[in-house]
């Protein structure tokens, strides 16, 4: 029997590891076979010294972490006469009030605008940006944010209300396993931002206690200290401590745990939210076809370099909810960010204040309605000729790309500069770049414009503005609208809504603007904004058509609703969406009688969540209608 003692190369050299002219053959055989032998023995130890420290860190690693102490609890106000004092979380202040209106603040900590109303105070709590707003790849929850608020007047004369703020949290996933040769992949993934180290893949190896991490010119390194992994986090700008975990302590790394049974189709659950919920045959849809769908959801590999990381998936058919799934630790009761899916409610709301007889419309030029903001940097006589549609439809001229981070509007480029922290006035004062209305560049700083005009207009602050016309009449449950740094509400993206109540927009359009009973919008504005008003191709761009598909995909915007076409069963249906990066989508297809909203994380990879569209609602969803 052969024992092999694993030690350094220079344990073997008694015996030279190459053969020597002069040795006789039955000796030189032999000393062959004793150089076979400790070559394997040094192959042998190699590999199990591998084997051990891949054994160290295959496996899942998590850190999780709750970032800042946001007020939260039960807030109090109690009057004294003239005098007012407020309290949160062991926190006081006192204020005089002005009439009716309320308005305090806890230092830099939060603050409440409301109005009394019969018993109550019905008002907004602000919550102020979280500590991660200047990271560069900051988190949607680390902005300020307006949430609804009602105080409510108890026998002892208090109001009584509880503030619950966004919480910024953030969890990085890891999870370390071998590749088919042997070696070690690793896969980083973040439920919240999306932050995956600048790769869905890294090939792994280890020097030392130094855990190295590779992909193309991407590098990262972490130190094994114990059984802890620590390491430096970019888009956090901080470091970060990563510990085992079993799969059953990571919700946020599977779509579902790996222990639970295969998927079986349910009713959505009847919440008093104002949805009528059916099964899906009930409403002639095949329930088959929809289980096979979320159990491939289920079973695909989040570790893979494309995955689809979707947070939700839901469906409504004829007026039902039928369908409604969450994944990666989400649930119903989580407001999600919707990113730039939000920009439609510019759409929404202008349609609703139209209604209501306020004096704007597409053709509304903008400068002149924000003629008191002025005077304008960069004059230029073009700029009178930019509308609100130019506006939701990325076409107002001005020096404003999304896509170009050069670009003096881009969105980025806004948010991180402080010299002004009034960003309509920064958007007025951009250069003009091309004629209003002969070129699309994608801009949210354009939509946001559109918040300045219903700001104006209705003289109604923006979050007031939304609740009014959109959330209280759909019913909404909890949800955050972004703020500027000015206190502005922002119309660029990034509200937090839950799924459920995001799709409630979708069915009020199918059911002619109407919800319950509450009109919303005209049929005669779903008709005109969800219509062709900009063609978006290599000629209205301006980008070489080689290059064209890596910005965009050739189609038409309507006003903030992007429109397509979903080919099923050999039918072409046309839609329109919301559409957000990361996955926030709502797909509204009128011949079907549909309405779908997805939520996920594939932050940045518009060619998986796009996808969510192009494939899932024709192949999955809409071919599951029984015609």
């Amino acid at each position: 029997m052969l024992f092999v003692a694993c030690k350094s190369r220079a344990f073997l050299k008694g015996v030279p590891l190459k053969t020597h002219a002069n040795l006789k053959p039955g000796r030189a055989s032999i000393h062959l076979m004793m150089r076979r032998l400790r070559l394997l023995s040094l192959m042998v130890c190699a590999a199990s010294t591998l084997s051990a420290q891949a054994a160290e860190l295959t496996g899942l690693w998590s850190s999780e972490s709750i970032l800042g102490a946001p007020l939260r609890g039960e807030l109090r106000v109690v009057r004294k006469g003239a005098n007012w004092t407020a309290t949160l979380a062991g926190a006081s202040t006192t204020f005089t009030a002005a009439g009716n209106d309320i308005r305090f603040a806890f230092g830099t900590r939060g603050q409440f605008r409301g109005t009394i109303r019969g018993r109550g105070i019905t008002g907004f709590w602000i919550q102020p940006e979280g500590v991660t707003a200047s990271a560069p790849n900051a988190s949607g929850a680390s902005q300020a944010f307006a949430s609804p608020l009602v105080l409510k007047r108890d026998a002892s004369g208090v109001w009584r209300g509880v503030v619950q703020p966004l919480e910024e949290r953030f969890t990085l996933y890891l999870r370390i396993f071998p590749n088919t040769d042997g070696t070690l992949l690793a896969a980083f993934r973040n439920p919240e931002q999306g932050s995956h180290g600048g790769a869905m893949q890294f090939k792994v190896t280890r020097d030392g206690d130094l855990v190295l991490f590779s992909a193309g010119e991407t590098r990262l390194s972490a130190k094994l200290v114990s059984d802890r992994l620590q390491m430096f986090w970019p888009d956090m700008n901080r470091v970060i401590e990563l510990t085992r975990r079993a799969p059953s302590e990571a919700a946020g790394f599977f779509p579902r745990p790996p222990s639970e049974a295969k998927y079986v189709y349910q009713q959505p659950a009847s919440i008093g939210d104002g949805w009528t919920t059916a099964r899906a045959r009930d409403v002639g849809m095949d329930e088959g076809m929809l289980t096979a769908l979320i159990q491939r959801l289920i079973d695909s590999d989040p570790s893979i370099r494309r995955a689809a990381l979707m947070h939700s998936i839901l469906v409504a058919h004829k007026g039902k909810l039928v369908l409604e799934e969450y994944f990666f630790g989400f649930d119903r009761n989580q407001p999600h960010d919707i990113r730039s899916a939000g920009k439609t409610f510019a759409s929404v709301m202008l349609g609703a204040a139209m209604r209501d007889g306020v004096r704007l419309a597409p053709e509304t030029p903008i400068y002149s309605l924000l003629a008191s903001k002025g005077p304008f940097a960069n004059p230029d006589q073009r700029k009178a000729q930019i509308t609100l549609a130019n506006l939701m439809t990325h076409a107002s001229g001005l020096a404003c790309d999304d896509n170009n981070d050069a670009s003096p509007g881009n969105e980025g480029t806004m948010q991180m500069q402080k010299q002004q922290p009034d960003w309509w006035k920064y958007t007025l004062d951009l250069p003009m770049a091309h004629d209003p209305g002969s070129r699309y560049a994608y801009c949210s700083a354009n939509i946001n414009l559109v918040g300045a005009a219903l700001t104006t207009s209705t003289n109604t602050w923006l979050p007031e503005l939304f609740e009014r016309t959109v959330a209280r009449p759909l019913q909404f449950g909890p949800h955050y609208w972004n703020l500027m740094p000015a206190g502005e509400g922002y119309l660029g993206g990034g509200a937090y809504l839950l799924p459920r109540d995001f799709l409630k927009v979708g069915q009020a359009y199918l059911d002619g603007g109407m919800w319950h009973g509450h009109r919303i919008v005209d049929a005669s504005w779903i008709a005109t904004s969800t219509a062709p008003h900009m063609h978006i191709s290599p000629a209205t761009t301006g980008i070489d058509p080689k290059d064209f598909g890596n910005f965009y995909g050739e189609g038409d915007d309507a006003y903030a609703w992007h429109l397509s076409e979903l080919k099923s069963g050999g039918r072409t249906y046309r839609s329109y969406a919301a559409t957000g990066n990361g996955g926030q989508l709502l797909v509204v297809v009128p011949d079907a009688d549909l309405a779908v909203v997805f939520t996920a994380g594939n932050y940045g990879q518009g060619g998986i969540w796009s996808k969510f569209r192009d494939q899932i609602v024709p192949n999955d969803i809409i071919a599951a209608i029984k015609h």
